[in-house]
């Protein structure tokens, strides 16, 4: 388990990171696109672009559970246990990703 100062280092991390996510993910509509000109001439582009923006919004939403996953598990106690063989996560992977699940050694599977 990392020690109380660094997961409240972590934790301010995360919490930023929360914000900026969910600022980002703001500034898309419902639909996940960012509104474009009906009147614009290249439709093909601008299917692309709202393709494009679609993925990002999935990755987005993505990122931000597994921050909100992160935080919750501060909360519960278990933050820095691997979910996958249950060992404790090294700190400096928890300092590189501090929403990662897994341990070096599970990360790949």
């Amino acid at each position: 388990m990392p020690s109380a100062e660094l997961t409240a280092t972590l934790r301010a991390s995360l919490e930023e990171e929360r914000g900026q996510l969910q600022a980002q993910l703001a500034e898309f509509d419902d639909e996940g696109d960012l509104s474009y000109d009906e009147n614009f001439a290249d439709s093909a582009q601008v299917a692309g672009q709202q393709g494009a923006n679609r993925a990002l919004t999935g990755q987005l939403k993505e990122n931000l559970s597994e921050v909100e996953r992160a935080l919750q598990k501060m909360d519960d106690g278990t933050y820095g246990i691997c979910e996958r063989c249950g060992k404790e996560i090294a700190e400096a992977r928890l300092e590189a990703m501090p929403a990662t699940p897994f341990c070096i050694d599970d990360a790949g599977r």
